[in-house]
């Protein structure tokens, strides 16, 4: 058996982004291999855990374990988790530690039988929810909101609500960035926040199973047909005999998706706001080289997250697009521990370059965000160094300048080189031959000028950030509650 252990080197200069989240209802189905395949194509949302719980009537079972999903579960185990009923969940952690204590779903008892939450986003008023469950008496055993989440529900329902009643009261008291899936043995439940921060849809299988998916992308990897998207502050319950009723838990809602979704998270073949994400991408590029034309050569994208936009930069400039570097794709969560001379190398063990592509050229490369700006420095460098005659970074999205609170781990503006530095700065800090954004207006111009949260290039939340630096992911680690 090998020896493993987590890379250390600079991750790719990405945010990343909470989880993704999946429920099914089919009785009489294989709804736990189900989940898994639809689980699988979110594999992109999370990494670090992964777990499906199965309700069949009074009965539950669950499994779920650090890793991959397709480390996770197996035909054994799949088989095991027989019901009517199964959500499930990939996790990349954004409040609370990444952990097996912290993977979801969680499952709680209740006098009307046990449920389970499988939830994607941040709570801002997470640390009051918090204080108000353990002043109670509650015992929380997670450092994650979504065991907070899970508890409000729970208490409610002691409380001799129903469950609409009890969903209702629960959700109206958590602030903040929300899509979950709910199960229990009667009941398939998808809710959202009154923002809509993060993503969420309904579907329905050629059978006429009912499921819940973060993105349509899962949807299409089981045969399931788009039916819409769950709206913002409403509460979707499906029975068993797959009756399907909705309410509204607040007058208070607007859509506000994150931008980023678009941008960055989402995968290019699921479809937001009633388009093709890849069609937004390659929409951003072609507004990018209108924008900010450049002499060069050839356009060079960043794999993965400048491919698309690429596409469109070079489809709008007309200037030749090029795969100058490749991507290790088999460096994943966890491998045996690089030399120091292998880890010098940086950038290298993740992006290599095609040298006869990138010698003597004018090159243009096209990334969707700089973070930190590292690895844009990295980039560049690796470029000049195998030839680059001139290398000019182009960027599909505006500078992010300030922290999300909503489910991205960038809760620290001292994370975001352009909170500090215009784009000058920036420029002289890569060390490129120019260096462009596009703007918050031409972003939304391309997305049709539809409602996006916004707020990390804006800093315009649309959701109240009082006491929101509070609110990062070891919160309950640090602080005595």
């Amino acid at each position: 058996m090998g020896i493993s252990s987590t890379i250390n080197n600079d991750k790719l200069d990405k945010p990343e982004e909470a989880c993704g989240v999946f429920g099914i209802l089919a009785p009489g189905k294989e709804v736990a291999k189900t989940a898994y395949y639809g689980l699988m194509a979110l594999q992109h949302r999370g990494q670090e855990s992964a777990g499906i719980i199965s309700f069949d009537f009074n009965y539950f079972r669950y499994h779920k374990e650090m890793g991959l999903v397709h480390e996770v579960f197996n035909e054994k185990n799949l088989e095991q988790l027989n019901g009517n009923i199964a959500i499930a969940h990939t996790r990349y952690s954004t409040m609370g530690l990444s952990n097996l204590d912290n993977a979801q779903p969680y499952i709680k008892s209740t006098l009307n039988g046990s449920i389970a939450l499988a939830h994607n986003g941040n709570l801002v008023n997470a640390v009051d929810l918090r204080k108000e469950l353990t002043q109670k008496g509650i015992k929380l055993t997670t450092t994650s909101d979504s065991e907070i989440i899970t508890n409000l529900i729970v208490e409610n329902i002691n409380n001799g609500l129903c469950i609409e009643n009890s969903l209702t009261e629960a959700l109206n008291k958590c602030v903040g960035a929300f899509s979950i899936v709910i199960g229990t043995k009667d009941y398939l439940i998808a809710a959202k926040d009154p923002y809509g921060i993060r993503p969420l849809c309904l579907g329905v299988t050629v059978g006429g199973d009912i499921v819940i998916a973060s993105e349509t992308c899962s949807l299409d990897i089981i045969n399931a047909n788009f039916v819409r998207e769950i709206e913002p502050g409403e509460i979707v319950i499906i029975d068993l005999n797959k009756k399907i009723s909705s309410i509204y838990y607040t007058e208070k809602r607007k859509n506000n998706l994150c931008l980023f979704e678009i941008i960055y998270f989402a995968r290019p073949d699921s479809t937001l706001y009633g388009k093709s994400v890849y069609n937004y991408r390659f929409s951003l590029g072609q507004e990018l080289a209108k924008l900010s034309p450049v002499d060069a050569d050839i356009v060079i994208p960043i794999p993965d997250s400048g491919t698309i936009a690429g596409i469109g930069y070079s489809y709008a400039s007309k200037i030749p697009i090029a795969k100058g570097m490749i991507k290790n794709r088999n460096i994943g969560r966890t491998f045996i521990q690089p030399t120091q001379e292998i880890r010098a190398q940086g950038i290298k063990l993740k992006l290599n370059p095609i040298k006869d592509v990138i010698k003597d050229k004018k090159i243009v490369v096209v990334d969707d965000s700089i973070v930190r700006g590292n690895t844009s420095k990295k980039i560049v460098e690796l470029l000049r160094n195998n030839g680059a005659k001139e290398v000019h970074m182009r960027i599909s999205s505006a500078p992010i300048k300030y922290p999300c609170y909503y489910g991205i781990d960038t809760d620290n503006s001292d994370q975001l080189i352009a909170s500090g530095k215009n784009i000058n700065e920036i420029n002289d800090y890569i060390k490129a031959d120019s260096l462009s954004y596009l703007t918050v207006p031409s972003m939304l111009k391309v997305c049709n000028n539809l409602s996006f949260c916004n707020a990390c290039f804006s800093g315009k939340y649309p959701i109240d950030s009082v006491n929101c630096h509070l609110i990062n992911k070891s919160v309950f680690e640090k602080i005595n509650l």
